[in-house]
């Protein structure tokens, strides 16, 4: 049995409660709840197919093909697994932190928010990027645009819109956001309605005159794939094109961004009357299907629009400078392709298109702000290493708003650029989902033998992404330069912040193995002029401990001393409620405190919770001989060293009245 104490009201600080989603707040049928995801993921078909025809040429829609393997085959198992082991949307970054406990965990959780922040970032830069790309190319913002802005060359007149959008969705933050799920159904619904009309509308095409086709097997045949220079010449055949498939691949590796996502929406589907909020059986039933019937469209949307954009497309207008550049559907819907594919393409057709692909694509900005603004409180307070204004949520807007103008500038606005650091945050969290799977796997099954425990299956899907992460970042090494930078910055940030909050008390509550000993905790608040002696188990007895305390520190006899035994838990967590135990043994008391974050605040909290009801008691300590370097380091790291003068500084800020405070004496 556990018992819970009732703190006083100067032992327990201010604690910042992260909402639990997953209970209290609005649900919905999980296709409703699918389209929250499919403004990040389907929001991709505004460049992925522009992108893939430029990292693969006309190949890219064999490279499509094996996209896709890897998304059904692949992405699809470990993050259903996922969903079932986080089903209040944490996601991977929770599952490591459970399994991996310390301070490797949390190392490992502030590297992984770092490439968090990186995916975030790169969402909204690049979606605003291509949003822009769209509108300049619209005719008619070449005709009713502002002169001063559409006289310009293209490239600032890219970064200024770009700009213009993440000023314009940061000011949206700042009146206040919350994700609207009709309105993700409608954008999202239109979106695709209108890419099945470009898209079926060109493989219908395709079908009525097979000879396009035809002439792009040729192409592929005979080594014509318009690939970009500096690519190894691998000649033709169908070897080849396998093998460069294989090869340029993980650049096409924005198609996988939206399971993240997929799991962070959890909470908001509506599960079964009979679910718990222990066993949300429907809820996680209803996000597998949500994965999967996301996964399905949104490979059958890349498949055709890779076909498509290949096929109908001169690939002249897809390189650089081309006017398909970016926007190979949307080319198409304006009718651009020369060919009679449909009678609604045109200006107004097109127009139509840009004007949802810019929703959709400011959407999932919107919906990527709305991930970092909950990212951020949910860990790093909770770690220490957030300082008081990372709270505020305008603060956090402006800041974040500042480093997306930031990348902007710096990658000069232009997707292709971006598209590196993309598919690196966004295939590391997908590695971490794999191991984190692999490790959950492999600690539930039962067995001696190690070979027979691994998930091999698992293992082999995490060798794919591990593949394919380490080659993107080889080949585009711009984004792991920026992650790293993210990477610096939170680590930075957090343990100056953790060093600056270390004499915050950081105390929940005391909680009791048993009545017994929360009557007796009671009994001692009660007891005049106790003198608390922390005592290290298994050097001295409790009888020799007492006599050299007596002698050293001259209480006489009649001075009632307690005795208190805080052994360390994790010293890397921050807040604590320690569990405690009081036992009586010949006139002695013995306080058995344990999970302690940290000896000090363990000592403080209960000398301060005896404070509240009669006179301050004093607190005993031996001298060390400890340097006062090594033991502040390791009072920071490792919860230890430096315990009386610790004490006494997280006394002193914890009470600010004198006469209230315990006395810290030192012998």
């Amino acid at each position: 049995m556990t018992v819970h104490s009732e703190s006083g009201t100067h032992s327990r600080a201010a604690v910042p409660v992260v909402a639990d989603h997953a209970h209290g707040s609005h649900q919905s049928f999980w296709l409703g709840v699918m389209c929250l995801t499919g403004v990040d993921y389907f929001s991709t078909l505004g460049y992925q197919p522009s992108i893939a025809f430029e990292a693969a040429g006309l190949i890219a829609p064999i490279a499509t093909v094996v996209l896709v393997l890897v998304t059904l085959l692949g992405a699809l198992p470990v993050y259903r697994h996922v969903a079932e082991k986080s089903p209040d949307g944490q996601g991977s970054i929770q599952m490591l932190e459970r399994l991996v406990r310390g301070w490797p965990g949390k190392l490992m959780v502030l590297t992984l928010l770092g490439f968090a922040a990186t995916d975030f970032v790169i969402t909204k830069t690049l979606s605003a990027a291509d949003a822009a790309e769209h509108l300049m190319h619209n005719p008619l913002w070449e005709k009713y645009g502002p002169h001063w802005l559409t006289s310009q060359s293209v490239d600032p007149q890219r970064v200024t819109l770009t700009m213009a959008m993440l000023v314009l969705l940061g000011a949206s933050f700042m009146r206040g956001f919350r994700e609207v799920i009709g309105m993700a159904v409608v954008i999202v619904g239109v979106y695709l309605v209108l890419n099945l009309i470009v898209i079926g509308s060109g493989l219908a095409y395709l079908v009525s005159h097979p000879e396009r086709f035809t002439s792009w097997l040729h192409h592929l045949e005979a080594g014509e794939w318009h690939m970009h220079e500096g690519f190894p010449d691998f000649g033709g055949g169908w070897k080849s094109i396998i093998i460069v498939s294989l090869l340029v691949f993980p650049k096409l590796a924005l198609g996988l961004s939206g399971f993240e996502t997929g799991v962070a929406v959890m909470p908001l589907i509506k599960g079964d009357p009979t679910d718990t909020p222990a066993h949300p059986a429907g809820r996680i039933r209803n996000a597998k299907k949500l994965l999967l019937t996301a996964a399905l469209i949104m490979s059958a949307c890349l498949l055709g629009s890779s076909m498509v954009t290949a096929t109908l497309i001169d690939p002249h207008e897809l390189l650089p400078g081309g006017g398909g550049e970016h926007r190979a559907l949307a080319y198409i819907a304006h009718g651009d392709s020369g060919l009679p594919l449909n009678p609604l393409f045109g200006d107004f057709f097109g127009t139509v298109y840009d004007i949802s692909t810019i929703m959709i694509l400011g959407f999932a900005g919107a919906s990527a702000m709305a991930g970092l603004l909950a990212l951020v409180p949910r860990y790093l307070p909770r770690y220490g290493m957030a300082p008081e204004w990372a709270k505020v949520t305008h603060l956090l807007v402006l800041v974040f708003t500042g480093v997306n103008l930031l990348v902007t500038w710096i990658f000069d606005a232009d997707v292709s650029a971006q598209g590196g650091a993309y598919a690196t945050g966004v295939l590391v969290l997908m590695c971490s989902a794999c191991i984190a799977t692999v490790i959950d796997v492999y600690r539930s099954r039962a067995g001696k033998f190690f070979l027979v425990r691994i998930p091999w299956v698992y293992v082999m899907i995490c060798a794919v992404f591990v593949y394919t992460t380490t080659a993107n970042m080889i080949e585009r090494p711009d984004g792991l330069k920026i992650a790293l930078c993210f990477i610096a910055t939170v680590l930075v940030l957090s343990f100056a912040s953790r060093l600056s909050r270390s004499t915050e008390l950081r105390f929940e509550g005391f909680e009791f193995v048993d009545g017994t000993s929360k009557f007796l905790w009671d009994s001692l608040k009660h007891l005049e002029f106790p003198v608390l002696v922390p005592h290290r188990p298994g050097r001295t007895s409790l009888e020799v401990k007492e006599q050299t305390i007596r002698e050293q520190h001259r209480l006489p006899p009649e001075v009632p001393v307690v005795f208190v035994e805080a052994e360390l838990g994790d010293p890397s967590e921050f807040r604590q409620a320690p569990l405690m135990e009081v036992t009586e043994s010949e006139g002695k008391f013995i306080i058995k405190i344990k999970r302690c974050a940290s000896i000090a605040h363990a000592v403080t909290s209960a000398a301060l919770e005896l404070s509240d009801f009669d006179k301050p008691p004093e607190i005993h300590f031996g001298w060390s001989d400890e340097s006062p370097l090594a033991a502040s380091f390791s009072f920071l790291l490792f919860g230890e060293g430096n315990v009386p003068w610790m004490v006494r500084e997280l006394i002193c800020k914890a009470q600010p009245d004198p006469e209230r405070q315990p006395r810290v004496v030192i012998g």
